[in-house]
């Protein structure tokens, strides 16, 4: 029976060209996943650790670090100042001490523009030695910063840019626009500037005054002298910093292991994600094995037989199926092995291209990606084959003689569609259940259920066939004569082979279009906030920092052609203990600016320091118009505010309203999230200029107007969607082939028939025809049915969000979702015109004869 399964393999080599590419495919998205994260993983310890191979112990202080210039009195309490660094460079174990200082420097190009990505521009302080040389940070021309107005920039951002020691360039950190000179270009191989950014150094008491305070350090670095461990050192260390919970005291050697294991968390998410979108591929190639071997085994009824007849028990028989499998398992998972490889390769180099910290000289290839890899390939081909090598065995000797498919009894049918039924009913009533419960509870039942109306209807999918592709069979006839017609006899003929072929198809697009219609629905639901509830012409925010600067408000109330304008002051309140987020904005102004939907009340409310809150506050908490709340302010002062209206939810405004003037002295400082400006004469390109001059031209602020704000947050959702898209790409990769498979191997068994069919009278034009119909018929079937199956799931999921995000409803774009189906029609012509010109090519005597 070895022999008998090695030969068959052999003998069958083409017929299972399509099923070894789509093992191959999946490992390969497998083996490139593992890859490309294990080699991420050790690309950015190897890039991040080098921070720590120059100290011994680093000490911390957590409040000022996570604070910045507008953490207001962060840091007071246990502040690492200059006498922390002196105490600590006197200690006997200590051979040398440095004080720093960072955080965010936003560097402008030539053109105005930030220079490198959103967050990954930072500053930090010059510290000269002895020699007047910065050792982590060696001049490549000039000197360092030795004063305020000055600054040294990286050497990569100067290239880059055109920067020279001498230029005066243009800075923000959080408030207006500074003007510096470049004193000096260092060297560095700090990952912010290896991965595109850029690095800024200031003389240690400007940094203090930027991102601190004078004479105050975010963390202190320590070596320690020859003989002296980092352990040691820590501990003397611990006898002379300041006591207290943001203070933090580690070894170099804690610091590497705490980062590497935060950089295992963060792969592990992108793995996991990369690893589910394999799964779905592999799930899709089941499809393909499981038909490919059911069609091969049809074709070789009459061999079963000889061999049932010659004493091959069911179980050799089945045996046999099983070790083809395995021989093409073991083949396929090999050569995706090694595909797998270059794709990690191929992703690495790209994300090196795009300026990442991501090195393109370190390959990690594990021996759990090698094991991981050859099993999965091996198991799913093998899982695959399984229910085809069952049925071989069960077939008798007697009826295998006659040649062709085998009917599937009445009995087997009855059990399919009673088990499809009951699948899909109950995946059905889980779904309803989660959409009822709603929230983060609802989520479990609704993934439940959505797995099982998929299962379900895929074993259903033998019974949808006939109707309704028999619906099509008049058109077919209509249009296209007999191969129209002898199409649609095909494509129903075996609804088993049909479903399958369509089924993987489905699963595709099912997943693509629940994507496109969430994500139609998020865009339609921002774009209903931006649009709906605000009617100012421009709105000013960071870029990178979460605030604008009060300083800037001024200049843009005075900016040429501004009406009115109003920064929006996102603070926290405490109402019965709970945490209530509350958006201040300037009661006289705010009516030109913002125009939350009024379900009761009026907004004029804000203007006699009343409180505006939204529907599910008001639902949740029990509020109506003149409710009394009793709250806590920023600042710890407590006070009643009523309630003067209920607006409909805005992600915009927030959750509850009050006038800035009620609200501001009661603040520790602002917290202006947005600024919303009205024009004179509207949205026009004078004013968004003249707003941008008013604020300096500010690399860290954006002055967008309405589209331009919607387009911002549209982006987000097409971009993350585009990903998506990309990685269900190999999973309709492996549908195509699953289609093209089964034409090729259905022509092969029906050379009789297609040979016949010619003898009567059916020109090659016609065959081409028949075959290229048939497959469109089974392809758009099945993205007929992926389209219905995932808007119904994309509306459960809807629903589970509607609650976290303000406005959302289903929104189906039916042209997106049109044009799915008739892609899948174009796929279906697509991967039959290879079989089509197979079948047309047969001789009409050799199929005739055929057998």
């Amino acid at each position: 029976m070895y022999r008998t399964a090695l030969r068959n393999v052999l003998a069958h080599k083409g017929r299972l060209l399509m099923t070894m590419l789509a093992v191959l495919l999946g490992t390969a998205f497998v083996a490139g996943t593992l890859v490309f994260s294990d080699s991420v993983a050790q690309s950015f310890k190897d890039s991040l650790s080098s921070n720590y191979n120059t100290i011994s112990v680093q000490v911390s202080n957590k409040e000022a670090v996570q604070g910045g210039p507008s953490s207001g009195d962060n840091g007071v309490n246990t502040p690492l100042t200059q006498a922390t660094l002196a105490h600590i460079a006197a200690l006997p174990g200590t051979a040398s001490a440095r004080g720093t200082v960072s955080g965010f420097a936003g560097l402008s190009d030539p053109h105005g523009n930030l220079i490198g990505s959103r967050g990954n521009t930072e500053g930090g302080n010059w510290v000269p030695g002895s020699n007047g040389q910065d050792s982590l940070y060696p001049m490549a021309q000039g000197s360092g910063p030795a004063a305020g107005g000055q600054i040294a920039i990286d050497q990569k951002t100067a290239d880059s840019n055109g920067f020279k020691v001498g230029d005066t360039v243009r800075l923000a950190v959080n408030g207006p626009v500074m003007q510096e000179t470049v004193s000096g270009i260092f060297t560095t191989t700090d990952p912010q500037v290896t991965s595109g950014g850029s690095l800024v150094l200031f003389d240690t008491a400007t940094a203090q005054k930027l991102y601190l305070k004078p004479g105050q350090f975010d963390t202190i670095t320590a070596d320690a002298r020859p003989g002296t461990s980092q352990d040691q050192l820590r501990q003397q260390i611990l006898t002379v910093v300041p006591h207290g919970q943001a203070i933090k005291t580690e070894t170099a050697t804690q610091l590497k292991a705490d980062q590497a294991t935060a950089i295992q968390s963060a792969t592990s998410g992108m793995r996991t994600a990369l690893l589910a979108f394999a799964g779905i591929a592999l799930f899709v190639g089941i499809f393909l094995i499981s038909n490919t071997f059911t069609m091969l085994i049809a074709q070789r009824t009459r061999e079963l037989a000889l061999m049932r007849a010659i004493g091959a028990s069911r179980r050799q028989v089945t045996a046999s199926v099983l070790l083809e499998a395995l021989f093409v398992g073991i083949s396929a998972s090999l050569v995706g092995l090694g595909a797998g490889i270059g794709i990690g390769v191929a992703l690495q180099a790209a994300m090196g291209s795009m300026n990442s910290q991501i090195t393109t000289n370190v390959l990690v290839v594990s021996p759990t990606t090698v094991i991981a890899t050859l099993l999965t390939g091996i198991v799913v081909t093998v899982a695959a084959a399984l229910l085809p090598g069952i049925r071989a065995s069960r077939v008798a000797p007697v009826a295998a003689m006659r040649s062709g498919d085998q009917p599937a009894s009445q009995k087997s049918l009855i059990v399919r569609n009673t088990i499809g039924l009951l699948l899909a009913g109950a995946g059905l009533a889980l779904v309803l259940i989660g959409v009822q419960a709603g929230g983060s509870s609802g989520r479990l039942p609704v993934g439940a259920g959505a797995v099982g109306i998929m299962i379900g209807v895929f074993v259903l999918t033998p019974l949808l066939s006939r109707p309704v592709i028999g619906l099509v069979g008049p058109l077919l006839a209509r249009l296209f004569g007999i191969s129209g017609k002898l199409a649609r006899q095909n494509a129903v003929r075996n609804p088993r082979r049909t479903a399958a072929t369509a089924s993987a198809l489905t699963i595709g697009i099912t997943l693509i279009s629940a994507l496109t219609v969430i994500g139609a629905s998020m865009t339609h639901a921002i774009d209903q906030q931006v649009t709906q509830n605000m009617t100012a012409d421009y709105a000013i925010s960071g870029l990178v920092t979460p605030t604008v600067s009060p300083s800037l408000l001024p200049q843009i109330a005075h900016a040429p052609g501004v009406a009115a304008s109003s920064p929006l002051d996102m603070q926290y309140l405490r109402v019965d203990g709970a945490s209530v987020d509350v958006t201040g904005i300037d009661a006289s102004t705010g009516s030109q600016l913002a125009a939350p939907q009024m379900i009761n009340g009026s907004v004029s409310a804000l203007s006699q320091g009343e409180l505006l809150v939204d529907s599910s506050k008001a639902t949740s908490d029990h509020l109506s118009v003149g409710s009394t709340l009793t709250v806590t302010y920023p600042d710890g002062s407590s006070g009643s505010l009523t309630v003067g209206g209920i607006y409909q939810n805005s992600g915009l405004l927030g959750s509850t309203m009050l006038g800035e003037s009620a609200l501001a002295p009661h603040t520790q400082q602002p917290n202006y999230g947005v600024v919303l400006v009205k024009g004179t004469d509207g949205a026009t390109p004078a004013l968004q200029q003249a707003l941008k001059d008013a604020t300096g031209d500010n690399p860290l602020l954006q002055v967008q107007n309405r589209a331009q704000l919607q387009q911002s947050f549209s982006s987000v959702i097409s971009l993350l969607l585009n990903v998506m898209y990309a990685l269900l790409g190999m999973a309709v990769l492996i549908a195509v082939l699953g289609v093209v498979n089964t034409l090729a191997m259905s022509v092969f068994e029906r050379k009789r028939e297609i040979g016949m069919l010619r003898a009567i009278g059916l020109d090659r034009k016609g065959i081409k025809r028949m075959v290229r119909l048939e497959s469109v018929v089974i392809a758009t079937f099945g993205a007929a049915m992926g389209v219905a199956i995932g808007s119904f799931l994309a509306w459960a999921a809807v629903r589970l969000l509607h609650d976290a995000i303000a406005g959302l409803t289903t929104t189906l774009p039916y042209g997106q979702l049109a044009g799915y189906i008739l892609a899948g029609a174009l796929v279906g012509l697509l991967a039959a015109l290879w079989p089509a010109r197979r079948a047309a090519k047969l001789n009409i005597l050799d199929g005739i004869k055929a057998d």
